[in-house]
């Protein structure tokens, strides 16, 4: 596997990490509140829901990803994305947007469920997973969309994400306050934004110089920028 393989791969891993973990956050909330297997039962409907999404879906990728117009829409989406996540964690860092803390977040869904019936309880938790788990498709196919091999990169590390946030989730049964989930949201958005202008360009068929490495100055040049922005938001009173 070359090395941009493996940039999407990991970019993919920490990508859906953190959409995994927000949608753990309400999975256990309606456990721990209306009980297991109702939190469970509501998680496993909306797996067989995307999966079957995959399904009808994935025989059409292969001929797709290499048609410039898709990589054109993709490049576009992944731009807008990486610009979104990027411009919120800048805002976090800078101290200007409050920091997303999971534990508090379980709290306020376990204190809401505690309101509802076990119905809304259980859709509570289909539509968290749900709606988390289409995120994680669209994140897959916008960082896949160049090859059949970095599709195949991009997909594995949504696999390795979910694989692990299930593992650690079912071993602690409680949020994962500690994962540092504004600096991955940071790293995450510095590299969608630079796969998103990657793809327009590919799709506009712009030849990069040093071809696929082309990722890793892209990348570069949009972490200096956010930096900058970040030092510049910062107020003089929390500089160090």
């Amino acid at each position: 596997m070359n090395a941009h393989a493996v940039a999407i791969g990991a970019t993919a891993f920490l990508a859906c990490a953190v959409e995994l973990v927000e949608a753990l956050t309400i999975v256990l909330a309606v456990g721990v509140t209306r009980g297991w297997a109702r939190a469970l039962s509501a998680a496993a409907c909306a797996v067989v829901v995307l999966a079957a999404v995959v399904v009808l879906a994935g025989p059409r990728l292969p001929a797709l990803v290499a048609n410039h117009w898709i990589k054109l829409f993709v490049g576009a989406v992944a731009l807008y994305v990486g610009v979104t996540w990027l411009r919120k964690a800048v805002l976090r860092a800078a101290g200007r947007k409050a920091l997303r803390d999971e534990s508090a977040a379980f709290a306020r869904e376990r204190a809401a469920l505690e309101r509802e019936s076990g119905a809304t309880a259980f859709a509570t938790a289909f539509n968290g997973v749900l709606t988390e788990g289409i995120e994680v498709v669209a994140i897959v196919l916008a960082l896949g969309s160049g090859t059949t091999a970095t599709l195949a990169a991009a997909t594995g590390g949504a696999l390795l994400a979910l694989i692990a946030v299930v593992a650690v989730g079912a071993a602690v049964h409680r949020p994962l306050a500690r994962i540092p989930e504004n600096q991955m949201k940071y790293v995450v958005g510095v590299m969608v934004t630079a796969f998103g202008i990657f793809w327009i360009g590919e799709g506009a068929n712009v030849v990069w110089p040093a071809q696929d490495a082309a990722l890793f100055y892209l990348a570069a040049a949009v972490l200096a920028l956010a930096v900058g922005s970040t030092a510049a938001l910062t107020p003089k009173a929390l500089s160090p």
